[in-house]
């Protein structure tokens, strides 16, 4: 299957399973639902859902037992986008080609659409994981409550917003972006194995180098197109982050070197899926789509 025609079979499959767990908006209160699903419905590339399918598939596990976490991870990352956007973080006005849910609602609605939709990825690993083993289901909610704590996300994100301003060295811009955007990253392709009753130490510890790698690098893109995208492709405000004055790649290391990084990087990733056969193609595949999106 060619990559675009896969990564578009998995973004319906996921939307749709979205579509089925998050409340309508007609049901009380009217307002917080319609906020959840503003923030988490419409143009998103996916890519974390995208990562459990294609980590699920190279251990053999059929989509339908991977629609659960493959929600669970996408709600994390919306709630994160929403908190981050506020006022007292980024304070960003646009997301995804459109208002930010605390401009196309208010501040109120858009932390408790956030805390609610970080509660219904919990729910939804509970309840929508039937085909996994109680004891791996388990360890798929100790995993994103992980990545999304304060030793994964939240603890990045408190790293980048004590960075602004500052001049950081490379180990320290690594550790931020390793928690703030490697965690959760890392955290898909961990779930999507852990929905296979059938684990090999060995190929568990290939895919989980190949989510380290892939993590930091999706995030060196991210800063290269900051500076190189066009706001109506990329979906946010380009050069937001020099506006900020926040530390990025081709701040630290000049734009040829941080596009020279995150290339070594993709490579090792796909190194580390070598002799896995064609179940790990997919993986290969959203690699190089994850280093050569333009949004």
């Amino acid at each position: 299957m060619p990559i675009l025609e896969l990564i578009h079979h998995y973004q319906s499959r996921v939307e749709t399973a979205l579509e089925r767990w998050l409340p309508e908006p007609g049901i009380q209160p009217k307002g917080l639902h319609e906020a959840m699903r503003y923030a988490v419905l419409g143009d998103g590339k996916r890519i974390r859902p995208i990562l459990v399918y294609a980590s699920g598939h190279a251990l053999g596990v059929a989509p339908e037992g991977l629609d659960g976490p493959a929600c669970a991870v996408e709600l994390i990352h919306a709630y994160s986008l929403v908190h981050d956007d506020l006022p007292a973080m980024d304070d960003d006005d646009l997301r995804r080609g459109r208002p930010t849910c605390h401009k196309a609602f208010d501040e109120a609605t858009a932390i408790l659409a956030g805390d609610a939709l970080q509660a219904l990825a919990f729910y939804i690993l509970s309840h929508d994981c039937t085909r996994v083993s109680a004891h791996n289901r388990l360890q798929m909610i100790e995993t994103l409550a992980h990545a999304g704590g304060s030793r994964g996300m939240a603890g990045g994100q408190a790293l980048d917003l004590a960075a602004v301003g500052r001049e950081l060295t490379l180990a320290e811009l690594e550790n931020m972006h390793i928690h703030k955007t490697g965690a959760l990253i890392r955290a898909c392709v961990q779930m999507g194995a852990l929905a296979s009753e059938n684990q090999d130490p060995a190929v568990l510890k290939s895919l989980d180098h190949f989510a380290k790698c892939m993590g930091l690098a999706f995030q060196i893109q991210d800063d290269i197109l900051d500076i190189e995208g066009q706001t109506d492709v990329i979906g946010k405000p380009q050069g937001s982050d020099i506006a900020r004055s926040k530390p990025t790649y081709p701040s630290l290391l000049g734009m040829e070197n941080a596009k020279r990084a995150a290339a070594e990087l993709h490579q090792e990733a796909k190194r580390s899926l070598e002799g896995r056969g064609e179940g790990a193609d997919p993986l290969s595949w959203i690699a190089d789509y994850m280093i050569e999106r333009r949004k």
